[in-house]
């Protein structure tokens, strides 16, 4: 029989956070995965993109992000950025007492075990192709594969202005992807939270023969295997009435909530703007 405390710690949230609106893939996952558990989502909107930022900033930003979600009581932490994850998870996860998972480890481990011919491409923000983070955990998986990574930094800009299906983002798609296509890859990783919402985009240019592995959708499924493994996974669903779900970021409320409505289909009303240098 559980304790009252345990049942407290179960009831404790989650904690997840982005550079700004594209971790919002991994939370509607989260959502999806593991229905009964209630989240608290910031996105630091003030400071994005983390992406052409050096290793030193994104780990401070991270960290002043982490002390602010703890400040919430959370009971684990999810890096829903790529970059925060190649740059400041390893420091993170020896600073901190709970546990805290990225995006990339879910995702490298998914590709390392899809792919065929052991051709593994990697599309992201400059700042995570840079760190060779996915090179280095899929090699610790299989040393032969291969790895080729392409930095496609508009990417994020046509999916925060809704262009998720439009003729523009076909032809950056085309420009960016076509490299790829040369190397022979036979699967590859969205390495950038956005990029699942411009899927269909990239399958389209890639082909079917490509594999595309989603980190957001391998991440939540990681984290209901850490919950379970840790004790710390609720197995119902909070009190009716319960604010389940809540939504901070650094500025721009407004835009934040119309983009996580169109994503998320929940009913977001509203994201609290906080002041996250005072962490």
């Amino acid at each position: 029989m559980k304790t009252v405390q345990d049942k407290n710690l179960l009831e404790m949230p989650i904690g997840v956070f982005d550079s700004g609106m594209g971790g919002l893939t991994v939370m509607r996952e989260i959502m999806r995965q593991i229905p009964n558990e209630k989240v608290i989502y910031f996105g630091d909107t003030a400071r994005v993109p983390y992406g052409s930022k050096s290793k030193e900033t994104v780990t401070r930003f991270s960290r002043q992000i982490v002390r602010f979600l703890q400040s919430k009581q959370v009971k684990a932490i999810v890096v829903a950025c790529n970059t925060a994850s190649a740059y400041a998870l390893d420091d993170l996860e020896k600073e901190i007492d709970i546990p805290i998972i990225g995006v990339v480890k879910p995702g490298a481990k998914v590709a390392a075990e899809v792919t065929r011919n052991g051709q593994v491409g990697v599309i992201a923000t400059e700042g995570t192709i840079s760190s060779n983070i996915y090179t280095t955990y899929i090699r610790q998986l299989r040393p032969e594969v291969q790895v080729t990574g392409k930095a496609c930094p508009l990417f994020v800009p046509l999916v925060e202005e809704g262009l998720w299906q439009d003729p523009v983002t076909d032809e950056i798609a085309k420009r960016y992807l076509s490299s790829l296509i040369d190397t022979g890859i036979d699967t590859l990783i969205l390495g950038c939270t956005h990029y699942p919402l411009i899927r269909s985009t990239v399958a389209k240019v890639m082909g079917d023969h490509v594999t595309l592995v989603n980190p957001a959708y391998e991440t939540a499924r990681e984290l209901k295997e850490l919950l379970m493994e840790k004790g710390l996974f609720n197995p119902v669903p909070p009190q009716l009435g319960t604010n389940k779900y809540e939504f901070f970021v650094s500025d721009g409320a407004e835009k934040f909530v119309h983009f996580a409505n169109s994503i998320i289909k929940y009913g977001i009303l509203g994201a609290k703007v906080i002041q996250i240098e005072d962490y």
